[in-house]
């Protein structure tokens, strides 16, 4: 019987080189949302609770409507990568796999509905 270190049975594997890709990407997506935020709570904080009227024509400025957008597209993404990566830790198999196919169906169909949602606030 042969006793082989945690090392040498790792040996010629290769790595996925992919850990460090979603550590970034989730690096910059939550320093993006650390600025987003406090700017999406500022400029929809004065409006809520308007009529739709005036909710139409707030959103119809670039302004809210661009920091809306881009917080729906970043917060959603960053959704993406953290529950893919809870996925990988704690699910194995061909479950991960339809787990992981869809989370990110329905990250990107709520992104794509909120998207749609200020779309039609500001046209």
């Amino acid at each position: 019987m042969r006793y082989l270190t945690d090392r040498k049975r790792a040996m010629g594997m290769g790595s996925a080189k992919t850990g460090t890709a979603h550590f970034w990407a989730m690096k910059v997506s939550s320093v993006g949302l650390l600025v987003l935020i406090p700017l999406f709570l500022l400029t929809f904080g004065p409006i809520l609770g308007a009529d739709y009227a005036t909710m139409t024509a707030y959103y119809a400025k670039p302004f809210p409507a661009i920091v809306a957008a881009l917080t729906i597209v970043v917060a959603f993404m960053h959704f993406k990568d953290g529950v893919q990566v809870l996925i990988e830790d704690y699910v194995h198999g061909t479950a991960q796999k339809i787990l992981i196919i869809a989370m990110i169906c329905l990250s990107y169909a709520a992104a794509a509905t909120g998207l749609f949602a200020i779309a039609r606030l500001a046209l």
